[in-house]
C-alpha cells in the first residue's frame, strides 16, 4: 500500500494516474540488445559481445516459450519504474533496426560470423589482443574475456572449434603459472617476484574454474591476500570459490563485499561502492555490479538483495537501453539472464488488482505467454482521479515478485504546493539580500591592529507570498539532493513573478569549486 495525495484545489480535467506493473525487471535486459548488435567497431572483445548476449538472451526466451517473432512487435515496458509513454519509449528503441535478436537464421548467422573472426583474430600463441594480427601481442584481460565468452556460448548450445577454445586456456593456464612463480618467489625476493596478487589473477582463477581448470596454489594465495583485490575482483574470486563448493571462502568473501554494500530502503535500491578509480578495468562499478548479481543469482537467488542490484543497474543505464559500453552492457545481460534462470521472475503466473481507497481500478494478469505484450498500465483521468489523501493497494494472487510504479500528475491551483519526490528532490528558497557592512580588526603591516570595514550582505529568509520592494536583490537558492550519482541534471527554475537575473548573459561560471553551465531564459533560469 502507498499514500497519495491529490490537491482539492486542481484543474480536475488535467488531472492523470498511472499504475505500471511488472512481474521481472530484469526482462528489461532485452532493450540493450540491438545496441550490441548494431556496435559499428570490431576490436576482439566487442566482436565476442556482439552475438554472445543475444544467444544468452535467445535461450532464455527459448525455454520460456516466447514467440519471438510476436516479441519483434514489443509493446509493454517491463521496467514498472519507468514513465511516459511506453509508445514512444519503443519508437527510440526502434531506432536500432537490427532484428537478429528474434531470428533463429539471423542470429545463427551473428553467431557463425562472429565465431568465425574470433578464431581468425587468435594469436599463434593461443591468446588475443585487442584487435589481434600481425605484430599483436596477446593480453591476459583480452585473452580471459574471449574465453570465458566462448565457455559461457558453449553452455548455450553454440559450436566452437574445439582447438581455438583449448589454445586459449592454455595460454591462460601458462599465464596463471608464471604468476603464481611470480607470488612464490616474493618472500626470497627471487626475480621474477611479485609481492601480492591482483586482479587480473581473479580474472584469470575465475575463468579457468569455468573452464574446470583448478589451481589449489593460486586460489590459496587469492583468498589470503584478498585485502589487494578491488570489489570487483573478490566478487570474480566469490564466484568461482562457490564454483568449486567451498562455502566457508564464499561466505566470507561475501561478508567482505558485503561491508561496502549501499543500500536505499526508500527507493529499494542496492549496490557495492567501488574501490578503485573509474578507468581501471577492475574499477568499473557496472561490471563489479554484474558479477555480484551473477554471484547472488548462483547463492541468493530469493533474498532481497538481488532485485534491488538488479534495479540499481536499470536505473544507472547510462544510454537509456545500455549501460556505458558493450562490455559492461553484455556482462550486466549475462547476468540478468542468470538472475531471471535461478529466481525464475519469468516463468510464474500471477494476477495483480490495483485498488484506490477500496474502489478496483484494474486488474492485470501475468503468464510466461503474455509476459511481453500484456498491457502492464492501469490509468485514470479527470474526474475519476480523487481528491485528497487516498490508498493505493495492490494484491497479487501467486508467487513470484511483482514490481509497481504509481505517479500522478496535476494542474494545482494550491497558493503553497507541497514537496514531493524520490530519485531526486530539490527545495528552493528565497532570501532578501540587504546591504550590510561588518566592522573587521586585521593584522596591519606593523605588527599592529588595523580597524576596516567589510561590505556584505545580510540574507534573511523570504516566505510564500511575502511581497519585495521593487529594485531590491533576492537570491534564490536551490538545493539538490540525489540517489545516484548522475553526470548532469537539467533543473529548470521559473522565475518569480516581478524577478529578473542580475546577469545578463548565459554560459559558464563557477560555483562551489565546480564550474556549471546557465542559461537565462524570458521565463526561467536553466
Amino acid at each position: 500500500t502507498a499514500t497519495l495525495s491529490i490537491p482539492d484545489a486542481r484543474r480536475v480535467e488535467q488531472s492523470r494516474m498511472v499504475v505500471r506493473l511488472s512481474p521481472s525487471l530484469a526482462a528489461a535486459m532485452i532493450d540493450a540488445l540491438p545496441y550490441l548488435a548494431e556496435y559499428p567497431y570490431g576490436c576482439t572483445e566487442q566482436t565476442l559481445n556482439r552475438f554472445l548476449p543475444s544467444v544468452i538472451t535467445q535461450r532464455v526466451l527459448q525455454r520460456m516459450n516466447v514467440d519471438l517473432a510476436k516479441l519483434k512487435e514489443k509493446r509493454n515496458n517491463l521496467n514498472a519504474q519507468e514513465v511516459g509513454d511506453a509508445a514512444e519509449r519503443r519508437a527510440r528503441w526502434k531506432r536500432f533496426d537490427h532484428s537478429a535478436v528474434f531470428d533463429d537464421e539471423l542470429v545463427a548467422e551473428m553467431v557463425t560470423a562472429g565465431v568465425t573472426r574470433l578464431s581468425d583474430m587468435q594469436n599463434g600463441d593461443g591468446g588475443w589482443g585487442w584487435f589481434s594480427g600481425t605484430h599483436e601481442q596477446s593480453g591476459a584481460h583480452t585473452t580471459a574475456t574471449v574465453v570465458r565468452g566462448l565457455l559461457i556460448a558453449v553452455q548455450n548450445d553454440v559450436p566452437i572449434v574445439p582447438d581455438v577454445l583449448q589454445r586459449g586456456i592454455a595460454w591462460l593456464e601458462q599465464h596463471q603459472m608464471q604468476e603464481l612463480l611470480k607470488l612464490q618467489n616474493a618472500d626470497g625476493k627471487v626475480q621474477p617476484y611479485k609481492e601480492h596478487p591482483d586482479n587480473i589473477d581473479a580474472l584469470v582463477f575465475h575463468v579457468l574454474i569455468l573452464a574446470e581448470r583448478h589451481n589449489p596454489a593460486m586460489q590459496q594465495i587469492l583468498f589470503d591476500q584478498r585485502e589487494h583485490l578491488s570489489t570487483y575482483g573478490k566478487a570474480l574470486l566469490a564466484w568461482a570459490t562457490h564454483k568449486l563448493g567451498n562455502t566457508e571462502q564464499t561466505n566470507m568473501l561475501r561478508r567482505n563485499l558485503e561491508q561496502f554494500l549501499v543500500e536505499d530502503v526508500e527507493n529499494e535500491t542496492a549496490f557495492l561502492r567501488g574501490q578503485a578509480s573509474w578507468w581501471y578495468w577492475y574499477g568499473s562499478e557496472i561490471e563489479a555490479n554484474a558479477i555480484y548479481l551473477k554471484l547472488l543469482a548462483a547463492i541468493d537467488p530469493q533474498g532481497q538483495t538481488a532485485p534491488r542490484v538488479v534495479k540499481y543497474l536499470l536505473n544507472n543505464r547510462k544510454h537509456a537501453t545500455y549501460w556505458n559500453s558493450t562490455r559492461d552492457t553484455a556482462l550486466v545481460v549475462e547476468a540478468f539472464a542468470d538472475y531471471i534462470a535461478a529466481s525464475g521472475e519469468m516463468q510464474r503466473t500471477m494476477r495483480a488488482e490495483v485498488f484506490l481507497s477500496g474502489k478496483r481500478l484494474g486488474r492485470i494478469e501475468f503468464t510466461p505467454a503474455n509476459l511481453f505484450e500484456v498491457d502492464n498500465t492501469i490509468e485514470i483521468h479527470g474526474s475519476a482521479v480523487p481528491s485528497a489523501e487516498q490508498q493505493l493497494e495492490i494484491r497479487r494472487t501467486g508467487e513470484g515478485n511483482l514490481y509497481w510504479n504509481a505517479y500522478t500528475t496535476n494542474f494545482t491551483l494550491e497558493e503553497e504546493i507541497a514537496p514531493a519526490g524520490l530519485e531526486v528532490k530539490i527545495e528552493r528558497r528565497y532570501y532578501h539580500l540587504q546591504p550590510s557592512t561588518k566592522s573587521l580588526q586585521l593584522p596591519g603591516k606593523q605588527a599592529n591592529v588595523v580597524d576596516t570595514q567589510q561590505a556584505g550582505f545580510t540574507r534573511t529568509p523570504l516566505e510564500d507570498l511575502q511581497a519585495v520592494p521593487s529594485g531590491e536583490l533576492v537570491e534564490v537558492e536551490l538545493l539538490v539532493e540525489s540517489k545516484n550519482d548522475y553526470e548532469y541534471l537539467l533543473i529548470e527554475d521559473p522565475k518569480a513573478a516581478g524577478l529578473e537575473t542580475i546577469e545578463t548573459q548565459s554560459g559558464y561560471f563557477s560555483s562551489s569549486g565546480r564550474s556549471i553551465y546557465r542559461e537565462l531564459r524570458d521565463r526561467h533560469v536553466g
